[in-house]
């Protein structure tokens, strides 16, 4: 017979409320009336503001919570592990739900044992052993700074930082993400960028792309955010299917955003076309849940797929366009985007400026740079030249035209 599942949610370890699943695989998450009633209770969710009656997803978990749950080689790791299906992501998530992206926890109270499987690799050996989740495919680990070393998070250990490493078809990937990374904030100078370093972890022979996590304090308390993932209310799957503009509108039409965030996020998402970066989609930008509304979390997840050739395609629709190679992309589709994001013809060229006076600076730090071999570099820097004079430089013009048109139209 099928039987309820049921968990208990936490924000920043404080008890919230329970997440319900029924036989029919009905969810529900209610808030606890205690923690309603308490000083300042604060949503778990964007799309889940306080309230008494329960929010009810009829199809398995709520949008908040699946993105929540690990995907790829760790999703169905950790499905074995608990001896049950990867598709079954509300026993996935209370088996691994102590550490998760944000400030959020969900506790099983009665804890499923782990199946012996035997051993896969070293790094999902250790993933297992701590109760957390990660999104994403690349095969990731979260560990804790000691000192100046780092080792694998233990059961019900809070990680300070995420430790990412090569594939077997990408095995330079650790290299190009630090790279991608460094030239980004050499274009964005002003904006918030991962701290991030390449160095070993304790018991994993392997070397890492060890990335400072964001949602954590210095001491290692929690700090929430939420992915655009979330904040649109996508399921995981959906994370390739939408616009660049449906999140400049987000922050453009909702109160607990400032307009200025559109902006930022407009050059982010210009800095990442500019570096080959296509694989940019709705859970690699994300917005802090702060006092005073949602503010952009440091930018991550850079990596400049466009360097391999099965990544040319750019995630999101810009400016109406799906799945446009990035060699196809044109100014007008960067000037259309950022009519989206509110922004008028004149910023949108002063962005334009700025970013171009700082391409050199990037080029420079990537040739440079000690990482990597002198192919990536070259090859990243190819492209941010490609990209500039086949798709930036003449945003200029094509403005100027358009303003030349309006003049005469006019009159």
């Amino acid at each position: 017979m099928a039987q309820s599942l049921w968990g208990r949610v936490y924000y920043k370890d404080i008890y919230t409320g329970l997440l319900q699943q029924e036989p029919n695989g009905r969810c529900l998450f209610t808030y606890d009336p205690i923690y309603l009633s308490s000083e300042s209770p604060q949503p778990i969710s964007f799309l889940l503001p306080l309230r008494q009656e329960p929010y009810i997803c009829e199809d398995g978990l709520h949008p908040f919570f699946d993105n929540l749950v690990s995907e790829g080689l760790l999703q169905g790791a950790q499905a074995r592990a608990l001896g049950i299906s990867p598709r079954n992501h509300f026993a996935l998530l209370l088996g691994f739900g102590y550490d998760l992206a944000g400030a959020v926890s969900i506790i099983d109270p009665e804890p499923r044992p782990h199946v012996k499987i035997g051993s896969i690799d070293e790094v999902t050996d250790a993933s297992l052993l701590n109760r957390a989740s990660l999104s994403g495919v690349q095969q990731k680990l979260l560990v804790i700074k000691e000192g100046r070393n780092y080792r694998p998070t233990r059961a019900n250990e809070l990680s300070t930082h995420i430790a990412k490493f090569p594939s077997g078809h990408l095995p330079d990937i650790v290299e190009l993400e630090y790279l991608t990374t460094l030239g980004i904030s050499k274009l964005l100078p002003e904006d918030s960028v991962v701290e991030l370093e390449i160095s070993s972890i304790a018991s994993i022979r392997r070397p890492a792309l060890i990335v400072k996590r964001f949602d954590r304090t210095a001491s290692g308390k929690r700090i929430h955010f939420e992915e655009f993932n979330q904040l649109l209310g996508n399921l995981p799957e959906a994370k390739y299917e939408g616009s660049y503009e449906e999140m400049g509108r987000f922050i453009c039409t909702k109160p607990s955003c400032l307009p200025v965030e559109a902006d930022k996020l407009y050059k982010r998402i210009l800095a990442c076309l500019l570096i080959g970066n296509t694989d940019a989609h709705f859970k690699n930008f994300a917005m802090f849940h702060t006092r005073d509304g949602l503010r952009l979390t440091p930018a991550y997840d850079l990596v400049a797929a466009a360097r391999y050739d099965i990544y040319h395609t750019i995630a999101l629709k810009i400016d109406g366009v799906r799945d446009l190679s990035i060699g196809l992309l044109k100014s007008k589709h960067l000037v259309g985007m950022g009519s989206h994001f509110g922004l008028s013809e004149n910023a949108i060229q002063d962005t334009v400026t700025e970013i171009g006076k700082r391409l050199p600076v990037a080029q420079t730090a990537i040739s440079e740079s000690d990482v990597g071999t002198k192919f990536l570099r070259d090859k990243l820097v190819d492209i941010m030249e490609k990209r500039w004079k086949g798709s930036f430089s003449s945003i200029g013009s094509l403005l100027s035209k358009r303003q030349s048109k309006g003049a005469k139209d006019k009159n």
